[in-house]
């Protein structure tokens, strides 16, 4: 932490040394402790690698007082400025991230990451022509980001560019075989375009790759044999969705998520059946809303 502090001495007091006064006024110049400009650097480094880790551990008050001091001590590190606009983010802070992401920009205008981090922002704020420009723009420069291009997938699919959107999910598969969310979110846009059944088959490919230990395409599947007509299946896979997760049983959670207008009807209906009301009553609330 950087501190400045003005040693003031005390030796006018004449008698005490016994020397006489000055005939006029004579300053005792205060002496100030000089800063070391790169070892003030690696603090503010090491803090900026103590908020990573602790926001890893969901402790984003503390990760962003650490991340602003940081930025203090480390100014000209984009690295370091791009996590302070990654945590304004998630505070929702949105135009203190603004600001943090663009300082990064500008210290470092090669570096992709900060047009990403700017197709997040504009996305969280709703601005999805903004977003997508900046994702582009952003691949452009380094196109074999999966996450990045995830998140154009997502802008394309509330832009209802839906087919342009299927193209990112499938690219950032083809670059990690493992992304689950890139395949699920093709079963969302695909059931939003009225094709249930290969939607279906999405979303049983992603629940695969998890082993069945994600909520989302469990859930999505149990919504899709209802509407079906394939009650007593789709009830056992959403017991089993809910008893990993019932935020998914918050409509607002899930349009969070990008379940579509048609998903989400068909949702509503099949969360209102008896016996998974019964399920939510015995699994209770998710212990954040409890």
């Amino acid at each position: 932490m950087r501190k400045r502090r003005s040693l003031l001495s005390i030796l006018f007091t004449a008698s005490l040394w016994g020397a006489a006064l000055p005939a006029f006024g004579q300053a005792l110049v205060p002496h100030v402790l000089e800063l070391d400009p790169l070892r003030m650097e690696q603090q503010g480094l090491f803090l900026a690698q103590e908020a990573v880790q602790l926001a890893q551990f969901q402790q984003f008050d503390l990760a962003l007082t650490r991340a602003q001091l940081a930025s203090q001590l480390a100014p000209e590190s984009p690295q370091v400025w791009l996590l302070l606009g990654r945590l304004y983010l998630q505070q929702e802070d949105y135009d203190q991230s603004l600001s943090a992401i663009l300082k990064a920009r500008t210290l470092d205008p090669q570096d992709p990451a900060a047009l990403f981090d700017l197709g997040s922002l504009y996305f969280r704020q709703g601005q999805y022509e903004r977003a997508a420009r900046s994702l582009e723009d952003g691949l452009k420069v380094s196109p074999t980001v999966p996450g990045a291009l995830f998140d154009l997938g997502n802008t394309y699919f509330k832009l209802e560019r839906y087919d342009e959107a299927i193209a990112q999910y499938e690219k950032a598969v083809e670059l990690d075989e493992t992304f689950w969310p890139a395949i699920n979110n093709v079963g969302l846009v695909l059931y939003e375009q009225g094709d249930v059944d290969g939607a279906v088959d999405y979303w049983e490919e992603a629940a695969d790759l998890t082993d069945s230990e994600e909520a989302e395409p469990l859930l999505a599947i149990a919504v899709a044999l209802y509407a079906e007509g394939d009650q007593d299946a789709a009830i056992a896979a959403g017991e089993s969705a809910l008893e990993l997760d019932s935020r998914y049983a918050d409509l607002d959670f899930l349009a969070e998520n990008l379940w579509g207008a048609r998903l989400l009807e068909d949702t509503q209906m099949f969360l209102a059946l008896p016996a998974i009301r019964e399920t939510l009553a015995r699994v209770g609330p998710p212990p954040e809303v409890q």
